[in-house]
């Protein structure tokens, strides 16, 4: 009788996962041979592997080609471990990080309703104390995380704050008209980053760049605040680089790809469902 080898657990975990990280690589799935062979298995281990991950809702199985594709349950898995690691979490390491590289004040924020709010803040020791604090809301058109927050809503929502809120002038420089704030936000969406010149205070800048989930969608926006004196132009290339590199970061960790999809492994795992479960229904 053809009997599927005794296997170590450990060991049957890690071939386990290995076929699954296999599978996530393959456009059009593998056949149980497939996986013997690249993977050196006996058949029947492979078989008894893929059966199991199978019964389990991780793989399924086209019976008419006779190959093992990825599940939808795995992208579930994988949003739960998303969802259990907060904004927060994810971002404050990396918020420390910018702290320690520039000595500026580093601000964690997110839109809500129709002004941003700081629900993080980190700056050093003995830094001059900008009037900033978790909790605090600020208007959106004079603030470079909010500028960051809104550059990629559609113009419609865009007009709906402005018709709500307006554009309060809190300096010389804020910016004054729909026009100006559009043309601006384009900017930010082109180069990556916002500026804020004294816009919101005198004296102070900033600058921010968004930060994005694995919808595509922006979630927060990380900035950086300083005096005009530590923010001069030979510093501000530095900083533009640090600010990015840092949106980056947190985005990669919520599950953002770069290009507006689902990274990597869930999306191929939604398309192979959905052509699999297409292919399934339109077979005679």
């Amino acid at each position: 009788m053809n009997k599927p080898l005794a296997i170590n657990p450990v060991t049957s975990i890690d071939r386990a996962l290995t076929i699954l990280e296999m599978l996530g690589q393959s456009k059009k799935g593998l056949t149980n041979s497939e996986v013997s062979r690249k993977l050196k298995l006996p058949k029947s281990t492979a078989s008894y592997i893929l059966r199991t991950l199978r019964q389990r809702g991780y793989l399924y199985k086209d019976d008419h080609l006779g190959k093992y594709r990825l599940s939808v349950k795995l992208f579930s898995v994988g949003s739960q471990a998303l969802r259990g690691l907060e904004l927060h979490d994810i971002a404050f390491p990396v918020l420390q990080e910018l702290v320690d590289r520039t000595g500026l004040a580093c601000h964690l924020a997110i839109l809500d309703g129709r002004e941003a709010v700081y629900i993080e803040k980190i700056d050093k020791p003995g830094f001059i104390k900008m009037n900033t604090w978790v909790g605090r809301r600020l208007d959106v058109h004079c603030t470079a995380v909010g500028k960051a927050l809104i550059a990629c809503l559609p113009q419609a929502a865009v007009e709906e704050i402005i018709k709500e809120k307006g554009l309060p002038k809190h300096t010389s420089k804020t910016i004054a008209s729909p026009s100006q704030l559009f043309s601006e936000l384009a900017k930010v969406r082109r180069a990556g980053y916002a500026l804020d010149k004294s816009e919101n205070s005198l004296d102070v800048k900033c600058i921010a760049a968004p930060v994005f989930n694995m919808q595509g969608k922006v979630e927060a926006a990380v900035g950086l605040t300083g005096t005009e004196g530590q923010m001069r132009l030979h510093r501000l290339k530095n900083y533009v680089k640090l600010i990015k590199q840092a949106a980056k970061n947190i985005s990669h960790q919520l599950g953002y790809d770069g290009t507006g999809h689902r990274s990597g492994l869930s999306e191929r795992i939604l398309d192979r469902t959905t052509t699999g479960k297409t292919s399934s229904s339109s077979a005679p």
